[in-house]
């Protein structure tokens, strides 16, 4: 055997076969969603319809937000100068980071370290939430998940709570952000509300995903977003023009709302 023999545990592909996670891939097509091969993938393992319903809500929640933030702003600046679509996505992938879509990793991280303590120590919620964001106060590290630079109450958070709570998927993890949520408000004077980073970052670590993998998801789901901003760009748009960051109109179909 070579020296430079490995082995990988995701995919199995031999002449006229190809299996994910030691599913042959032609036997799931048609018999699970999308969200659920991507549980697939990246656990391991077949999840239940409710898993990828949530998962499914998830990505739903990021598929877009405008055409403002950084990612889009870069995917359009690149795509204008008539670059290739795998290359504006790329561009818009690479500003996807700690302040923006990066909030998930952080966010799963300040949760889990709170749920440790309470496991370790045998602490209340409120005890273990108060000693670790006493911990950030000290060295002026903010809350990733909390607050958003446009929405006093992210509505897709209300919502992602409510779903999980409906498929029995409201873990103590949603609990947790709701307890930094109100100590935050308790701390700061002000309400300071979980955002979609957060409640994704939450539902997540309720799914036991590792933090490491978290804006996985952000990406995964913008991505859809970002093709339809650099289509339009490339379609509508003239070439190397200057693009203003917020001087701009929404001026598409008004859709439908739910009764």
């Amino acid at each position: 055997m070579s020296d430079m023999h490995w082995k990988t545990g995701i995919t199995r592909v031999a002449p006229n076969e190809v299996a994910v996670r030691g599913y042959p891939v032609d036997e799931l097509i048609g018999k699970i969603s999308f969200s659920q091969a991507i549980y697939l993938v990246l656990k391991g393992e077949m999840p239940s319809t409710e898993v990828g319903r949530l998962i499914d809500a998830i990505l739903v929640s990021s598929v877009d937000h405008g055409a403002g933030p950084p990612s889009v702003l870069a995917a359009r600046t690149v795509a204008s100068t008539g670059s290739e679509l795998n290359a504006s996505i790329a561009a818009g992938i690479l500003a996807i980071s700690r302040f923006h879509g990066g909030a998930i990793e952080e966010g799963m991280r300040l949760f889990n370290r709170i749920a440790a303590l309470m496991s370790e120590r045998d602490m209340r919620m409120e005890e273990a939430v108060g000693e670790v964001l006493e911990e950030m106060r000290q060295v002026k590290k903010r809350a990733s998940g909390f607050g958003h630079r446009l929405h006093t109450q992210d509505p897709r958070t209300a919502r992602l709570f409510a779903l999980a709570a409906e498929l029995g998927l409201s873990g103590r993890h949603v609990a947790i952000a709701r307890a930094v949520e109100q100590a935050l408000a308790e701390q700061l004077g002000k309400p300071l509300p979980i955002n979609v980073d957060g409640a994704i970052a939450a539902l997540l670590c309720g799914l036991d995903f590792p933090p490491e993998i978290g804006n996985a998801f952000f990406i995964i789901a913008r991505t859809a977003g970002l093709t339809a901003h650099i289509h339009e760009e490339k379609t509508r748009m003239r070439p190397m023009r200057k693009i203003h960051p917020t001087d701009f109109a929404y001026d598409g179909p008004e859709g439908e709302k739910d009764e």
